[in-house]
């Protein structure tokens, strides 16, 4: 996944805001909260920082390219970094984003999930 091809689907992702910070890497929110981080690249693969299930976790640290996400994770948070090949391939990434962001929207006021019309079950 290119970083244009991260953007877009993060863009096309509901009510989502983006902004770049940390030096240049570029931030996806819903309701103001962080879902993804996508920045450098490592030869040909771009940094990508998702959060993720308990489950997910513990079964995608371990992997190839991947890790726990340095500062985040190192705080407890469940946050998986793909980082260099082989890693995830793109629609196993676009499905851990997406997933995430359901993740983080959850985690939303009850208010706020209704204000921005999200995963209303």
């Amino acid at each position: 996944m290119t970083r244009d091809e991260f953007n877009a689907f993060c863009q096309s992702l509901p009510v989502t805001t983006h902004v770049v910070q940390w030096g240049g890497a570029d931030v996806w929110k819903v309701g103001g909260k962080v879902f993804a981080i996508g920045g450098w690249t490592k030869g040909h693969t771009i940094g990508i920082t998702f959060k993720v299930s308990d489950i997910a976790y513990e079964v995608l640290k371990e992997r190839p390219g991947l890790r726990p996400a340095p500062y985040l994770a190192s705080r407890g948070m469940k946050w998986i970094q793909h980082y260099d090949a082989p890693g995830l391939d793109d629609a196993s990434l676009r499905d851990h984003l997406a997933e995430s962001h359901k993740i983080v929207s959850r985690g939303l006021t009850k208010k706020m999930q209704r204000e921005l019309n999200l995963y209303q079950e």
